[in-house]
């Protein structure tokens, strides 16, 4: 069986990317009953022409509403849900039984039952299909054995969290956020504040700085083959809130992954992990696949960094001067040796010979946001390719 693999994206541009670089589905969050409401720029007309994005490439488009919502965070619901339906969304994403209820009454709106339910069971799981939930998003505190027993004890579609941030409470169930910022953490308000660094003290006597206490980010790659026996039907990237070169090198890794495992190719970790690596991110471990485990939380202050930097994406190619367009994300120059990757799954290595401006001008760097620039490329290359440095 081909597990899905399902993406996150906070904008247009993201979700292009997703699916670009390999995934099956995406799933997004807009402005109401979404956990990164503050980060959401989704609206009803963006999220059907993310909809239409999907299933122009014959993909799925996946909606959070999976707040705990108070009261006022019901008005509307109704007509949300409606328009979500007529949106045509793929499902929507709960955590509520009001919503869920609500969702399943409305009717053309398929219900993925969130992991922020908590759900560790079959019994709950069987609940929940009969309740009318195509899947269920299991809680990241399940072991592969928990998960493999499950499995076979429920007909309902299994999705399971694979990269990513991990929370330090239960499910993330934080109230952190809440008494530290007043940003409630459920109502898509976190603040993080287990990721901020504090001082430690000891009878009154300082003791330690720059301490966090949260969970180091998820990464699943050498359980992935495993999973994929067991029938997890859908695996589950987080990051809603990264950049579309975090999007683009995780989803392509983790595609790559799983399609050489279906392909009975052999598996090369090490290669896998390097790819990862150049990606921003926190330091990574096995989250609770094996277990309670020390090493899946953050005691000290070392930092993971990316050996890659993200400096450009390709927004065409110019055959007859053989250049390409790039549009500027971070600060390079000429001579900088860079690595591009394209949706395709190509990379080649060079460095940059030189670059111009949009008027032909030889500049010195690309410094400014989003400006637009060439360089010289011989061959050609596909839109959405990135440019990203390599570390020396």
């Amino acid at each position: 069986m081909r597990p899905e693999l399902l993406a996150p994206a906070g904008d247009l541009e993201k979700v292009k990317i997703a699916f670009l670089y390999g995934a099956d589905s995406v799933y997004i969050g807009a402005k109401m009953l979404s956990l990164r409401a503050r980060a959401s720029d989704f609206d009803l007309d963006s999220i059907k022409e993310a909809v239409a994005i999907a299933h122009g490439l014959g993909k799925k488009l996946f909606v959070t509403t999976n707040i705990v919502p108070h009261d006022e965070d019901l008005e509307g619901l109704d007509e949300y849900l409606l328009a979500l339906a007529k949106s045509e969304v793929d499902a929507v994403i709960c955590s509520d039984p009001y919503i869920i209820s609500k969702a399943k009454a409305i009717g053309g709106l398929k219900i993925h039952v969130s992991t922020q339910v908590s759900t560790a069971n079959s019994v709950l799981c069987n609940y929940y299909h009969e309740s009318g939930a195509s899947r269920v998003v299991l809680a990241r505190e399940l072991t592969i054995a928990e998960i493999a027993a499950l499995r076979k004890l429920t007909g309902v579609e299994l999705e399971v969290f694979i990269h990513g941030g991990m929370c330090a409470s239960y499910s993330g169930r934080c109230t952190l956020s809440n008494i530290m910022t007043g940003r409630d953490a459920n109502r898509g308000g976190c603040a993080h504040s287990c990721r901020w660094e504090y001082d430690l003290y000891k009878n009154n006597q300082f003791f330690k700085d720059d301490f966090q206490i949260a969970s180091k980010d998820l990464e699943a790659l050498k359980f992935i083959p495993k999973l994929i026996d067991i029938g997890v039907d859908s695996f589950k990237i987080e990051g809603r809130m990264k950049s579309l070169h975090y999007i683009a090198t995780v989803v392509r890794t983790y595609r790559r992954l799983i399609d050489d495992h279906l392909a009975k190719r052999k598996i090369d970790l090490d290669f896998y992990y390097k790819e990862l690596s150049r990606a921003e991110n926190r330091p990574f471990g096995p989250g609770l696949f094996e277990g309670s485990r020390v090493e899946s939380q953050l005691y000290g202050t070392a930092q993971k960094e990316p050996s890659q930097e993200f400096v450009g994406m390709v927004l065409g190619y110019d055959l007859e001067a053989k250049e390409a367009i790039i549009e500027q994300r971070n600060h390079f120059r000429p001579h900088d040796r860079v690595e591009m990757i394209s949706p395709a799954g190509d990379e080649v290595t060079f460095a940059v010979e030189w670059i111009k401006s949009e008027s032909g001008v030889l500049l010195d760097a690309a410094r400014h946001p989003l400006e637009i620039v060439r360089i010289p490329l011989a061959r050609p290359v596909e839109a959405y390719s990135l440019l990203r440095k390599v570390s020396s």
